[in-house]
């Protein structure tokens, strides 16, 4: 296996999901549709959107004192009117960059994180042991692409243990074309947070969507390709420009653009 850089795909681009052919992953924003799903969000402000939710499983963070659990948005079949909720995905890659040379990845997408998706992925509670407090990443319902939390597993690259301290996901958090819904037609934006799920950050500039993104193993840097909404209509189109971003996940708050598309 060739020793050179190379770039995996990531955890960002949009899946298909079974349940799609029921209900367009997504919710409502009108106050009608809103009162149909009624049902309370424990931690939200209480003019926030309600939405019927759920848990999933508990969620193993390198840190013992920072557990984190999937809430879902809880569906109905058209049909049946029976509820039923998504449920964890995980990306994985069976190649760790010359695991020979000190590069044991545990099967996760990115050495040090592990990243996580599901259908109608609303919200993540995070729960400090140490303090016994609780906090939701968002402050209301927003759909989630991909969670990147720090991976309970012991990864290794280049020789080096690599633990992370912080999350990154990716979400589609307002109704950006303001069509009446929060779904994959909006803009996705980028996230950072601390270990505490605390100081939200963008990683990539609002207005832009994210597409996908690569990883770099010898620099441990993310490089995320986005399109700018040039007209400001709130998605994305195909004629829009792609740039690219690039951010070190040594250190998150070093990021920066490595190529501007709409310049070309």
């Amino acid at each position: 296996m060739k020793k050179n850089i190379f770039f995996i795909l990531l955890a960002v681009a949009c899946f298909g999901c079974g349940e799609s052919k029921i209900e367009e992953a997504g919710f409502s924003t009108s106050a009608q549709q809103a009162e149909q799903d009624a049902g309370p969000i424990e931690g939200f402000r209480g003019d926030t959107l309600r939405l019927q939710t759920r848990p999933r499983n508990v969620l193993l963070t390198s840190d013992p004192a920072h557990r984190l659990v999937p809430i879902y948005k809880v569906n109905f079949h058209k049909r049946t009117k029976k509820p039923f909720v998504g449920s964890n995905s995980f990306y994985s890659s069976y190649w760790s960059y010359g695991r020979t040379d000190g590069n044991n990845w545990n099967n996760n997408f990115m050495p040090g994180f592990e990243a996580m998706y599901g259908y109608n992925f609303v919200n993540v509670s995070h729960y400090n042991n140490r303090t016994q407090q609780a906090n939701a990443f968002f402050d209301k319902p927003v759909l989630i692409r991909t969670l990147y939390y720090p991976a309970f597993s012991k990864d290794t690259l280049n020789g080096t243990s690599i633990t992370r301290q912080y999350y990154m996901v990716s979400a589609h958090d307002e109704d950006s074309n303001k069509d009446g819904f929060v779904n994959s037609k909006d803009l996705r934006r980028f996230y950072h947070f601390d270990l505490d799920a605390n100081n939200k950050t963008p990683l990539v500039p609002q207005q832009y969507s994210v597409m996908s993104s690569e990883y770099d193993p010898q620099n441990d840097y993310m490089y995320v390709f986005a399109r700018l909404d040039e007209n400001a209509n709130g998605q994305m189109e195909s004629e829009e420009a792609i740039s690219v971003f690039w951010i070190d996940l040594k250190d998150p708050s070093k990021k920066g653009m490595q190529y501007d598309g709409s310049q070309n």
